[in-house]
């Protein structure tokens, strides 16, 4: 392959290719740029570059690459960030115009755990106002479009990260997940995406939590064996984050001595009468199979959790996030869109007893949450219930026929987040018109190997990593 079409290739083949030789951090560095410039104006994934800073961290670890002493298995391969993670080099504009010049210079614990790493970071990719919502556009950058079909969203908040991904930009992204926020936009995109369990990736330097301690940081990438080489860097115990320690000890707990074989699985087709498009339903449904003639026992049936608080709580936390947001900080108010006042104007109105209670709501779902997995090891569900839709719109109005509203199409994956447990989101068969679909593999806390070693298996009987979108 020419260099120039390095940018085709995973992080894993990369890094083999460094080892051998055959090509350099630098010229791959070259070809992401070229990739950047071919396609970004069309999708509008990366809104802010660092471009002689990247080459010059490219030409660094093509030195150590000739010398035999690479930093790490992330040295030299490209990734980009989400704009809602701090980069010490670049503003972090969380979507919001009063934020546009938003710079503390620090890392977020994950990127300096990458950058420490080696990996070589091309920019900041879009998000929406707040990473609040799952399409991605905003008012200081616009839209951000899916490169399997430029009219629609690659959806959000991570929407930029996935589309950076799959149009080849960078084999790798970082992305934050507070709902679902890394595992939909992977399966509208035919990406992996891993929402690590709670913890499992330590939190210093952040934007302010609108969401309680729901959202983490993970990997977005085309094949599992990369997800899984960039959470190895940014997982980890580290006492700047306490919780941490007890999620390091979860995963030893739950890491097994070999490969997963004969796991009992729970499939999920559906939350109650909650629509699900029936492409989506008929694509995982064919990917479950794919996963019991791997060896492995499968049951269809309802989620045994009580989910019923969470209709009313998930609003809910966000206002009152957005409430204390706007009251520390007036000026990022002023600028905000209308939508997020009035939805801080709710939070301040909700009783302290309300959120207390939702608090001890969340509680009781991670206890119910360890006596689930005493007699199931993996939970299938969708990833979304609904296909790309309009790149301008928010959410989609209808699925199947029926009308639904902002969380219609996003109701399978935020109790993950309250419940704390590790979701993997892969690629499945796509729609008719060629539209990429995922379901999601969750599993108790903890077991995020066993989900990358389940993932893997999966991948490697029906591979996806050659589908890309046209030019």
């Amino acid at each position: 392959m020419d260099a120039r079409d390095s940018w085709r290739l995973s992080a894993s083949e990369l890094q083999r290719r460094y080892r051998e030789g055959s090509l350099t951090p630098l010229e791959v560095a070259r070809a992401c740029l070229a990739r950047l410039e071919q396609v970004n104006p069309r999708i509008n994934a990366v809104v802010a570059r660092r471009d002689p800073a990247f080459m010059e961290e490219a030409e660094a670890a093509t030195e150590r690459h000739v010398r035999g002493q690479p930093l790490s298995p992330l040295d030299g391969i490209p990734l980009s960030v989400k704009d809602s993670l701090y980069t010490a080099d670049l503003p972090t504009t969380w979507g919001c115009p009063a934020l546009r010049e938003h710079a503390t210079g620090q890392d977020e614990f994950a990127v300096a755990r990458a950058r420490a790493a080696g990996a070589l970071i091309i920019g900041k990719t879009n998000v929406p106002e707040f990473a609040l919502e799952g399409y991605t556009g905003n008012p200081i950058f616009g839209v951000t479009r899916n490169p399997w079909n430029l009219a629609l969203t690659p959806g959000g908040s991570s929407g930029g990260a996935v589309a950076s991904v799959a149009a080849g930009i960078t084999p790798l992204a970082i992305g934050q997940d507070g709902g679902g926020s890394i595992r939909r936009p992977a399966s509208h995109t035919g990406l992996v995406g891993l929402k690590p369990s709670l913890s499992a990736v330590p939190r210093e330097h952040v934007l302010p939590s609108l969401l309680l301690d729901f959202e983490v940081i993970g990997p977005l990438a085309r094949t599992v064996a990369d997800a899984r080489m960039l959470f190895k860097v940014m997982r980890g115990p580290a006492l700047v984050d306490r919780s941490s320690l007890a999620a390091a000890y979860a995963s030893q707990q739950a890491r097994p001595a070999t490969p997963p074989k004969g796991l009992r699985i729970l499939y999920v087709e559906r939350f109650g009468s909650a629509p699900l498009d029936p492409q989506i339903a008929a694509s995982v449904s064919q990917s479950v199979g794919q996963l019991e003639a791997l060896g492995h026992h499968v049951r269809t049936g309802a989620l045994p959790l009580d989910l019923d608080f969470y209709a009313d709580a998930w609003p809910q936390i966000g206002q009152a996030g957005l409430a204390q947001l706007f009251n520390a900080h007036p000026e990022w108010a002023a600028q905000a869109s209308a939508k997020y006042r009035d939805m801080a104007e709710k939070g301040r109105s909700i009783p302290a007893a309300r959120l207390w209670r939702i608090l001890e709501q969340v509680r009781q779902l991670r206890r119910g949450s360890v006596a689930l997995f005493q007699d199931i090891d993996v939970i299938v569900l969708p990833s979304a219930a609904a296909l790309p839709w309009k790149a301008e719109d928010a959410f989609p109005t209808h699925i199947d026929g029926q009308e639904v509203g902002p969380r219609g199409h996003a109701i399978y994956t935020g109790w993950v987040n309250a419940a704390g447990l590790p979701g993997l989101a892969l690629p499945c068969a796509p729609s008719r018109e060629g539209l990429p679909i995922g379901m999601q593999l969750v599993g108790r806390y903890g077991s995020d190997d066993m989900l990358l070693d389940l993932g893997a298996a999966y991948e490697a009987a029906h591979p996806w990593a050659d589908r890309w979108p046209a030019p």
